[in-house]
């Protein structure tokens, strides 16, 4: 029997490599923009290592629970794409991967993510160093009321870099974001000058200059225009050749255009997770096929 995918509507994938994603979409990207350089079989390596793995995961805001035993390995210079709908923790559990939530008063979290032979929840772990090793970009753009070089320079003086290294870290970082041919004659402008999109990619740029082995992206284009949006996932796919990236998005066809691996989360909880294209296409949950057939969320 044909799922609704093949019945109803092309997949997020084909929507995402031929007629791009619907115009009320508010990452959509232009139609003569799109192309197979999205198709998220391009980049899939089927044998990259576990850069994370995540077993039982609960976590919990005081007396309520919001993640149950989340399981799922986060693939080494691979992206990962969490999908569901609002409210549903992909963002909570974006935020155990570098224990943001422990700013939270009142949270716990109970269960393993090894990585590299250690359990990062171990109340043992130097926080301050695994936000370094994993970085993160936010939903808005937040840069420092500072010039577009502080912004970036920020990190590399706390850890008290050479004024050498700090040069060349900063150029080398605005390179990594497709920054640094836009702003170089301006690094000591204010970075409140920037546009929405470039702002963004400054935050990348900040992100990366600390060198982090992963990197945590929470819906990184939701307030961008489409040409930015398209920036910025271009960028992602240049970037998970260095990095493990995960990242939070609400739109399917970004999901399709991006990633590698995704996992499809609901209330709390982890339905489904496999390489972007079974998702979108050969789901094995009917959750997942309700939602990415666009049934409900």
């Amino acid at each position: 029997m044909e799922t609704s995918l093949n019945r109803s509507q092309q997949s997020p994938i084909e929507q995402s490599g031929a007629s791009g994603a619907p115009a009320s979409d508010p990452t959509a990207v232009p139609e003569e923009k799109v192309s197979g350089e999205f198709d998220p079989r391009k980049n899939l390596n089927p044998d990259a290592q576990t850069k994370i793995q995540i077993e039982n995961l609960n976590f919990y805001y005081g007396a309520k629970q919001a993640l149950y035993d989340v399981a799922l390995p986060i693939r080494e210079h691979q992206v990962t794409a969490l999908i569901g709908p609002s409210g549903c923790g992909k963002s909570t559990f974006l935020r155990t991967l570098n224990r943001m939530n422990d700013l939270i008063p009142g949270t716990r979290t109970e269960g393993e993510a090894i990585m590299d032979g250690r359990n990062i929840y171990d109340s043992a772990i130097d926080v301050i160093s695994l936000r370094q090793r994993i970085g993160m970009v936010f939903q808005r753009a937040n840069p420092f009321r500072k010039s577009i070089f502080d912004n970036v320079a920020y990190g590399l003086h706390i850890q008290r870099k050479s004024r050498e290294a700090i040069q060349e870290t900063v150029e080398q970082s605005l390179r990594e974001a497709a920054l640094w041919d836009e702003v170089k004659d301006r690094l000591k402008t204010s970075a409140m000058g920037l546009s929405g999109g470039q702002q963004q990619r400054l935050c990348i740029a900040r992100a990366l200059a600390v060198r982090p082995e992963v990197l945590l992206m929470d819906e990184p284009c939701s307030a961008l225009d489409p040409i930015a949006t398209l920036k910025i996932e271009e960028l992602i796919t240049d970037l998970s050749k260095e990095y493990t990236i995960v990242i939070v998005t609400h739109n399917m066809q970004q999901a399709a255009r991006v990633s590698q691996y995704t996992g499809f989360f609901l209330v709390g909880k982890l339905i489904e997770y496999a390489q972007t294209v079974d998702i979108f296409e050969r789901p094995k949950r009917k959750g997942t096929e309700d939602y990415v057939s666009g049934r409900f969320g």
